[in-house]
């Protein structure tokens, strides 16, 4: 069978909302499906960085995966998050994924242990053996204190059919117009960065896996659709508009302010598992104006 991007435009890369007794609030999640489904998203990706997956139980990963898959139209992929810094704890949680209904995983690069190109290759060689499920690379080196090189990618994706593409956060633009003049046909590249989506797209990139896209599904979405289109100025307009949310995003660790501007909206309760710890004052001053500017609170 042709290869091809297991998904084309945007991934949202959703929060995981808990109740106040601290469990994974499955109304407010099955919500926030439905505002992403009504946004017209292509992909959801549960229980990642964003989703706050490293401090789930494996129980939560997989109930919260189930959701998902359960709520969103069969048109939307699902595409969940199962990356470790151990190959074989990576392999466990891809068959989960695989139980819980997943089209794909979201496979991060193996952090903390550090390991060598060959080491990354060989991380998701083991995974795509030993799994059944298109595997997206997940490259985030300000997370991972190690970057998966274009050499190393674009070995990946010649050899390894079930490796269906890169979310690239390397902030690199080289590295990224590196993968895709040499990307075999299919191989999908998405932007791994809010603010950089805009200008990976003419240089071909597919899409994006998004924070903003939480907030604002329907506005984001269609700018990425534009920038498919070619329709560049009617995109680079949103972009402008919405630049200031994708920063704001960032002005504490990933999902903290996306969290606290999903509460501003009435979507969730602002909520997280330690080490997260809610936004600081002044942060969350500068937010709260980002979103009255945009008038989403």
């Amino acid at each position: 069978m042709k290869r091809v991007p297991i998904f084309r435009g945007t991934g949202t890369a959703l929060v995981t909302p808990f109740t106040a007794s601290g469990d994974v609030d499955l109304k407010a999640l099955a919500a926030l499906v439905r505002f992403q489904a009504a946004g017209g998203v292509e992909a959801i990706l549960p229980v990642g960085t964003t989703g706050e997956g490293v401090t789930l139980t494996e129980a939560e990963q997989a109930l919260v995966i189930a959701t998902v898959r359960e709520r969103a139209p069969r048109k939307i992929r699902v595409i969940a998050g199962a990356g470790s810094n151990s190959t074989a704890s990576a392999v466990k949680l891809a068959r989960a994924a695989v139980r819980a209904g997943a089209d794909g995983i979201l496979c991060v690069g193996p952090y903390y242990n550090k390991p060598t190109q060959e080491g990354y290759y060989r991380h998701f060689a083991e995974i795509a053996h030993k799994t059944d499920i298109p595997i997206v690379v997940y490259n985030v080196p300000g997370r991972t204190a190690g970057n998966i090189s274009a050499a190393t990618t674009l070995r990946l994706a010649r050899d390894i059919p079930a490796v269906n593409g890169i979310k690239e956060a390397s902030g690199d633009l080289a590295q990224v117009m590196e993968i895709l003049k040499h990307r075999p046909e299919g191989f999908g590249v998405w932007s791994g960065d809010d603010a950089l989506t805009f200008p990976m797209m003419p240089l071909g990139a597919d899409g994006v896996v998004s924070v903003v896209s939480n907030e604002v599904p329907r506005e984001f979405s269609t700018m990425v659709r534009y920038c498919l289109k070619g329709n560049y100025r009617a995109a680079l307009k949103i972009h402008n508009r919405l630049l200031p949310l994708m920063t704001g995003n960032f002005l504490e660790s990933n999902p903290i302010p996306v969290k606290a501007a999903l509460a501003m909206m009435g979507k969730i309760g602002e909520r997280y598992r330690l080490p997260l710890v809610p936004m600081g004052k002044e942060n969350r001053k500068q937010l709260r104006r980002i979103l009255k500017a945009l008038e989403l609170a």
